[in-house]
């Protein structure tokens, strides 16, 4: 009877993992251009065409979509460790702290992502605006 168990737990891990790398593999494939660090770099450093500022914010928009969501997750985390608190004699940094810690750092990425964000979509649309401008 274990044994059916265990592979009945198998199988549902597997399509839990294969559903989760299969959202994953989407959101990668919205932002093509940007598959690596560099690429990101590079579009960064030659952006000038309204569609790579477009680019550009749509991929921040997802970072911070992305900061955001793992900043709830800690945050639910946080919350749990903050129900354990042993005392003033417990070791720094305790779990609370970490989770804590993890959590700003979080929200601080999301906030900068957002930014940039807006920042590409405001470039995005002076560039859009000037090379009209500029048909008239």
């Amino acid at each position: 009877m274990k044994i059916k168990d265990f592979i009945a737990m198998s199988v549902v891990s597997c399509a839990l993992v294969s559903a989760a790398s299969a959202q994953v593999s989407r959101s990668l494939d919205q932002n093509k251009e940007l598959h690596t660090q560099a690429q990101l770099k590079q579009l960064t450093r030659e952006a000038h065409a309204p569609e790579q500022y477009q680019v550009l914010a749509a991929y921040y928009a997802d970072q911070q979509k992305y900061f955001l969501q793992q900043a709830a997750d800690e945050k639910t985390e946080w919350e749990l460790r903050g129900q354990n608190v042993v005392g003033v004699l417990a070791k720094y940094p305790r779990p609370v702290d970490s989770a804590k810690y993890l959590y700003q750092s979080f929200v601080e990425k999301a906030n900068e992502a957002g930014l940039r964000s807006a920042k590409y979509s405001q470039e995005g649309n002076a560039t859009l605006t000037t090379a009209v401008q500029g048909h008239m």
